[in-house]
């Protein structure tokens, strides 16, 4: 017989054993030779029986492994679904992002048939360089008693105002001069005045802009977190005349 499944397997046996009762008390009725040959077929189908309950023993033994897998592979879908819901619930505000290049500008060559001069066009805005926001990695390694009580949304709140200020800086920066106002002219003489030999070229802003282009208070709150900017190498300082300049890195 051809057992292909569980059920069938068990009504299998169950037909045997009930062949083997029926034989059982067949047997106290006679001695006959003809039924010692019964009894026979009888010893080679009780045979048959044990074989089938290995069978059957070793089949609920692979189901009972099988089960406890899948218990095993629920409690870890059940953790990773917790760890997926924990994570789309406290998404970061601010990600951390790639700062495009420093430079902002690029060298266009002219037509090979013409002899204009090479022409230098100006990039967007978004080409001025921007402080990263901080990981959570660079977050949880910062000391304790810089961090204190900061979070990581403060952080890189502060980034963001400190981003804002350069940008908003830069841009004034990057304006035509007859196309500026008369206060917007005195921020670009002031922008100049803060230059020096070290900083050409560098994206740095000084307390004034900070007042200038955000709500942010430079307090001592705001100074504990530049101490935690520059030990994130987001930033250094450069102190000349009596000025503080923070220079994005």
């Amino acid at each position: 017989m051809d057992v292909t499944g569980l059920e069938d397997l068990i009504e299998h046996i169950n037909a045997k054993i009930s062949a083997v009762k029926t034989i059982f008390q067949l047997k106290s009725l006679t001695s006959d030779k003809e039924k010692r040959q019964v009894l026979k077929k009888l010893n080679q189908d009780i045979l048959v029986i044990n074989e089938f309950l290995n069978k059957l023993e070793a089949q609920i033994f692979h189901q009972v492994e099988t089960l406890r897998s899948l218990k095993d592979l629920e409690e870890m879908y059940g953790e990773d679904m917790k760890e997926l819901i924990y994570l789309s619930e406290h998404i970061p505000a601010h990600m951390p992002k790639k700062c495009p290049p420093q430079s902002m500008e690029v060298i266009v060559q002219a037509e090979p048939r013409e002899t204009k001069p090479e022409k230098k066009i100006s990039k967007p805005w978004n080409s001025i360089k921007e402080m990263e926001f901080i990981t959570m990695a660079e977050f949880e390694d910062i000391p304790g008693y810089m961090k204190g009580r900061l979070t990581y949304p403060q952080v890189n709140s502060v980034i963001q105002d400190f981003n804002k200020a350069v940008v908003g800086k830069y841009k004034i920066m990057q304006l035509p001069v007859k196309s500026l106002n008369n206060a917007s002219r005195k921020l670009l003489q002031r922008f100049k005045d803060e230059e020096l030999k070290t900083t050409k070229g560098l994206y740095f802003i000084v307390d004034a802009d900070i007042k200038e282009f955000t709500q942010m208070k430079v307090d001592k709150k705001f100074h504990g977190m530049l101490n935690i900017l520059r030990h994130c190498r987001r930033m250094r300082e450069v102190r000349d005349g009596g000025l503080v300049r923070y220079i994005v890195l």
